[in-house]
């Protein structure tokens, strides 16, 4: 785990350098956009059909759905009850809340995933993202931010963000191909994957280019460190726990709690601009939980196996 740790970490300097450096004078936030923008209309979606086509239905999809929401649903709980004996801005509460609520269980959770236990906790990674935590965020996540934000004018159309949502649209076609055994063609069987592989790399040094190092990171640690907790120790330790009643193959309780560890979801810049939260606090929040996540991660690889 700590080799696929370190390589995963190697890719986002990668992404980290070109923030710094600007080659080609080439702006990193329009380098992050061009990137996501690829992965996200292009590379994810043939991902994501490709696996979920080879995927059996069974009920270990639900198994994973309804640990995800539970962490969630933990995380939020958690991080409420912290917020309510400290005095914060709602503009940082909700960036915190959504900060602690939300881990990153594709840009890295899939690459991790995938790296150490196999190509079969693909699967594991797209399900808990696309049939859990995305669904949540644009419903729930949605009303949080509109709650603490101060963009109250901004309108909530959550059933119009989860249709505009690529990767769910190919995830919902290939698990209905797999459960009407409807075989793949050779020809997209060589030219999925080959778009697929670019997934991995891009989104890691998309990862990279959105972090962001605070000036007064010393004033916001107070604030960041309980985050920091919650996301990384004490959720994936109640999933672990709950995972007992859930699942009984190990390999994929390690893929379900190592999800449940994963940092802050970056994607949650996008609902704190949209919606007036304190955007460089949860970046700040992002930064510090991936790093401590190359810490964490090969430590809860360790204790679940």
């Amino acid at each position: 785990m700590f080799e696929v740790v370190s390589q995963a970490a190697a890719i986002i300097a990668c992404g980290v350098l070109w923030r710094k450096l600007s080659p080609a004078d080439l702006d990193p936030a329009v380098a992050r956009r061009v990137l996501t923008g690829l992965v996200y209309y292009l590379l994810l979606p043939a991902l994501v059909l490709n696996v979920m086509w080879h995927a059996p239905a069974s009920l270990s999809m639900l198994r994973v759905s309804v640990l995800a929401v539970l962490g969630i649903g933990v995380s939020l709980v958690l991080a409420h009850l912290w917020l309510r004996h400290t005095h914060v801005a709602p503009a940082q509460a909700g960036a915190l809340l959504l900060a602690a609520a939300f881990p990153n269980v594709t840009y890295l959770g899939l690459a991790v995933l995938e790296q150490s236990l196999g190509s079969w906790a693909r699967s594991v990674a797209l399900q808990y993202d696309l049939f859990a935590t995305t669904p949540v965020l644009f419903t729930l996540g949605i009303l949080i931010a509109r709650r603490y934000g101060t963009a109250t004018n901004e309108p909530y159309r959550p059933l119009h963000e989860l249709v505009r949502i690529p990767a769910l649209w190919a995830a919902v076609v290939g698990l209905g191909l797999s459960m009407a055994n409807v075989p793949l063609p050779l020809w997209l069987e060589r030219f999925l994957p080959m778009l697929g592989s670019g997934v991995v790399p891009l989104m890691l040094i998309s990862l990279g280019l959105g972090l962001a190092w605070p000036a007064q990171w010393r004033q916001q640690f107070n604030q960041i460190a309980p985050v920091a907790i919650i996301r990384l120790a004490l959720t994936p330790a109640l999933i672990c726990l709950a995972s007992y009643a859930f699942v009984s193959e190990e390999p994929l309780r390690t893929a379900i709690v190592l999800e449940a560890a994963m940092p802050s979801m970056l994607l949650g810049v996008v609902l704190c601009d949209r919606y007036g939260l304190d955007t460089p606090l949860y970046a700040a929040t992002v930064t510090m939980t991936t790093l401590l996540a190359l810490g964490s991660l090969p430590a809860w690889f360790a204790i679940l196996n």
